[in-house]
């Protein structure tokens, strides 16, 4: 490599000064084999196999690799920063305990005081002011608040959360405040009555829900994700079908029961259904309702369907088919019934994984093997001025995601070193970061809402698990350890 490529052990910061404004995308050669008899399959639709284990490769996991034990990192630069909201100043934040309103409601006052307290500091955007730091003094109404105790050392926080929570009967009641303590007798930013019941997953519900207000506030505006969601896959049950959990992990709940495959689920925007790929004697793309809790009807094409993604307004889905011409391309069909469906990519294929530009819907970047190897693509939505996305290094690239404000991509990318990690890069400038590293097999990356977050599936402990970080590689945690599990989907809120 000349002396402008980026190589392997660079900082991000280096692959930045670097790369310039000329990036692109390409993938080794150990799947050639595999995208060259694809192809040639789709031309003979009578050797469809080929097809098959074509998007399989694509949309589920690989065989396991041995993982490194280093964490992963990333050095983030002022294009990330800015992108993902990251980096930028810290408010400090103290989270007092709260106070039980009565004798019986001491744990569940405890226990919504942890909760928030663990929400705010996965936030990515608050500096929280550690327990042993906090004084002794636990106001449960803003009269009981002396700011003097709070802006002082070790504490120094600038905002204060605090209130009372009361169990009556199956009542619950929380008042919660958040007051600038900096700011002698002003008003709290914050100050709010949350009802619910006297359950701990309903404590949890309202302790979320205060903090993403907290975070909401403290952020300009951007909703945390404590209440979000995260839909995956899991084997746990002996095949794989669909589960949910809570976003930190919580209250992981099987959805389907079909005893066949499930894969590639996503949420539709207004986190109502999922579609997901699933083999019903041919693959197929399924729904999942979430309000009736069932599949509910889609229509069904011939051939190979797979990897279907969401239009911003939930209108369309786009997703691969290989029914109509026989080889492998990127259709748009009416979400709501998979009717009106119109091919958008005309090359040999295949082509696969298509996802939607969720700011604006104008574009579209998916996976194509039309030149050999799968590299990234970008169109526009009608599939029109297709062209492909060059970046810096021989090797194999999927997976790819858009960020919420439209700004980034995240994919999976694997180098010619052989591992499988994902990156993220400026569509604007394809400026690129590298998120994980040295830590696994790490792919499907799926971005949380906020644009601060995203999930993804990693072999560092052996097995295919859930874990998430934050955008820039930092922070991350596990979120499943039963069974394998993979493909996993933020909800969009």
């Amino acid at each position: 490599m000349g002396d402008s490529t980026p190589r392997l052990g660079m900082t991000a910061d280096d692959v930045a000064g670097r790369i310039g404004s000329g990036i692109g995308v390409r993938r080794d050669s150990e799947s050639l084999g595999a995208m060259k008899t694809t192809r040639s399959s789709c031309r003979n639709f009578s050797a469809g196999i080929a097809l098959i284990i074509f998007t399989l490769l694509i949309v589920t996991a690989g065989e396991l690799r041995a993982g490194r034990s280093a964490r992963a990192t990333a050095a983030p630069q002022d294009w990330f920063k800015a992108g993902t909201g990251l980096g930028v100043e810290k408010a400090r934040v103290a989270v007092a305990d709260f106070v039980p309103g009565n004798g019986g409601s001491q744990p569940l006052a405890q226990l919504f005081t942890d909760t928030v307290r663990a929400d705010l500091d996965y936030s990515g955007i608050l500096d929280e002011v550690s327990k042993s730091f906090l004084p002794l003094a636990t106001p449960g109404r803003p009269e009981a608040l002396n700011p003097a105790d709070w802006t002082a050392a070790p504490a120094n926080a600038q905002f204060v959360a605090y209130g009372t929570l009361t169990a009556s009967g199956n009542t619950l009641g929380v008042d919660a405040w958040l007051s600038d303590a900096r700011t002698a007798g002003g008003p709290p930013a914050i100050g709010k009555r949350y009802p619910g019941a006297v359950t701990n997953d309903d404590v949890r519900r309202v302790a979320h829900q205060f903090a993403d207000e907290i975070v909401m506030r403290l952020s300009g505006g951007v909703p945390g994700i404590a209440m979000t969601k995260i839909a995956f896959v899991s084997s746990r049950s002996g095949t794989k079908e669909l589960w949910v959990m809570d976003y930190d992990g919580q209250n992981q709940t099987q959805l389907t029961k079909t005893r066949s495959i499930a894969v590639a689920p996503r949420w539709s925007p207004d986190d109502s259904r999922i579609a997901y790929t699933c083999l019903a004697g041919t693959f197929q793309i399924c729904m999942y309702s979430m309000e009736l809790g069932r599949n509910v009807a889609f229509a069904r094409y011939g051939g190979t369907n797979s990897s279907p993604s969401w239009s911003p307004d939930g209108m369309r889905l786009a997703f691969m088919s290989s029914g109509v011409t026989g080889a492998p391309n990127i259709y748009t069909a009416d979400a709501a019934s998979g009717g009106n469906l119109k091919r958008i990519t005309t090359s040999g294929g295949p082509d696969t994984q298509p996802v939607w530009n969720r700011k604006t819907g104008q574009q579209i970047v998916f996976v194509s093997g039309r030149s050999g190897l799968p590299q990234l693509y970008i169109m526009n939505a009608d599939g029109t001025n297709s062209e492909k996305i060059d970046l810096p290094d021989m090797g194999y690239v999927v997976d790819p995601d858009w960020s919420p404000n439209g700004q980034l991509l995240a994919f999976t990318w694997r180098r010619p070193d052989g591992n499988f990690d994902i990156y993220a890069m400026e569509i604007a400038t394809h400026q690129l970061v590298q998120l994980t590293r040295d830590a696994g097999r790490n792919e499907k990356p799926s971005w949380a809402p906020d644009g601060r977050h995203l999930v993804f599936q990693t072999t560092r402990t052996v097995k295919w698990q859930i874990w998430t970080m934050l955008a820039d590689g930092t922070g991350a945690r596990q979120l499943t350890t039963e069974g394998q599990n993979e493909s996993p989907n933020w909800s969009p809120r």
